[in-house]
């Protein structure tokens, strides 16, 4: 009996040997791609485009209107909930 529970511990310890070496070889793989791809593809950076100050007044009456109904609909919500 001792010998099929040593070669059980044998073969457990085999196969968890390889699971580890398999994802340590699959971090140092990915890692290496990861930089690949990165030399070969960099990463363009979106071109930061001015906006007209015209445009900006007519954004802020909207954006107040906006937080006027937001406010509006979480009082309303907090004096239903309260309720």
């Amino acid at each position: 009996m001792s010998g099929l529970f040593e070669d059980g511990l044998g073969l457990m310890v085999l196969g968890m040997g390889f699971v580890f070496l398999f994802l340590v070889v699959l971090i140092f793989a990915t890692g290496y791609m990861s930089r690949l791809l990165n030399y070969f593809f960099p990463e363009v950076l979106p071109e930061i485009v001015a906006r007209p100050a015209a445009g900006a007044s007519n954004s802020s009456g909207v954006d107040a209107q906006l937080t006027a109904v937001i406010t509006a609909a979480v009082h309303q919500h907090r004096n239903n909930k309260n309720s």
